[in-house]
């Protein structure tokens, strides 16, 4: 299990080192010059622009200015935003747990609406439940977020006033932006049980087992559901991935801190270094996500071991 867990961390790495090199070119494709931001109120001379530059960094070779960056990340330094000049780690230890926040809350929204729906809708199939059911999870999948997010602020904030439209703080600033996520991965995660559930139901052992004089919900538990799992965690996994990118728009919309709004202000500034920052940490906790579903699967199926 351990020597597992040790190669899968070691894939990572070239995998955490392209990203890097994808996130630090693309950025430098982007129009705009970040020096030039900076001085736009001051009306600073051509010297001062070049002066300021140099200062960054921003003067040299993108090679060079690639393998600094490299050199930071080694020795645990993401750098500094290049208006704040505050460090990145600072910047995201601030504003990580609005977005952590947000995205488990909806990851189990998703799986506690999404699931048992998925297995109403198999366990009634071709009924109006199971129509009923797919409805809703073709509406969740296909409306996209920042509409249901507006949708629900007109209706729970500007006509019902029950809610806050945006902010963060309170539990009451959660309930909106958790249901605009958290019901659009319940419809993925209720279509995929549906599936997996139908598919399980077929077998033989479930006509064995309701043969023995086991009951429907004993069997629905016992066997159908514990062998359709493994699908499901999967793409639970994947769904957490998701969400944590959809925290973007929502946490736009709702007025929400977090790395997703921060991400979005850094790219319109062009503050590569936070840009970057945000992306890794990310891309490294979607990674130790996908890393615990795998190590779920040896859980679920006694036959599955890890060597």
């Amino acid at each position: 299990m351990w020597q597992y867990i040790g190669r899968r961390l070691l894939v990572t790495i070239p995998l955490l080192l392209g990203l890097t090199v994808l996130v630090f070119g693309m950025l430098h494709l982007l129009p705009g010059d970040p020096v030039q931001v900076i001085l736009a109120t001051s009306g600073a001379t051509p010297d001062a622009v070049a002066k300021l530059r140099s200062q960054l960094g921003l003067d040299l070779p993108l090679h060079i200015q690639y393998f600094r960056y490299l050199n930071g990340l080694l020795h645990g330094d993401m750098g500094s935003s290049l208006f704040t000049y505050r460090p990145v780690t600072e910047i995201i230890r601030q504003n990580m747990g609005a977005t952590l926040e947000l995205a488990f809350s909806a990851m189990l929204l998703a799986l506690v609406v999404g699931i048992p729906l998925g297995i109403l809708a198999a366990v009634f199939r071709d009924s109006w439940i199971d129509h009923l059911a797919m409805t809703l999870a073709v509406v969740g999948v296909s409306a996209p977020g920042f509409w249901t997010a507006l949708l629900m602020i007109l209706l729970f904030s500007v006509v019902l006033q029950l809610l806050p439209s945006g902010g963060h703080g309170t539990l009451k600033h959660l309930i909106m932006p958790t249901l605009v996520l958290g019901l659009s991965g319940a419809a993925v995660m209720a279509r995929l049980t549906r599936s997996s559930m139908l598919e399980v139901l077929r077998q033989e052992y479930i006509v064995t087992a309701r043969a023995k004089g086991g009951s429907e919900l004993y069997v629905l538990v016992r066997h159908a559901l514990k062998n359709s799992l493994i699908p499901i965690v999967t793409v639970a996994g994947l769904q957490f991935g998701f969400l944590l990118g959809g925290t973007v728009v929502t946490e736009m919309v709702f007025a929400r801190p977090g790395l997703g709004r921060t991400a979005v202000e850094a790219i319109l500034y062009k503050d590569i270094p936070v840009v970057q920052g945000i992306v890794l940490f990310v891309a490294v906790i979607y990674m130790l996500v996908n890393l615990l579903v795998d190590l779920c699967y040896a859980l679920l199926d006694p036959r599955i071991r890890y060597s």
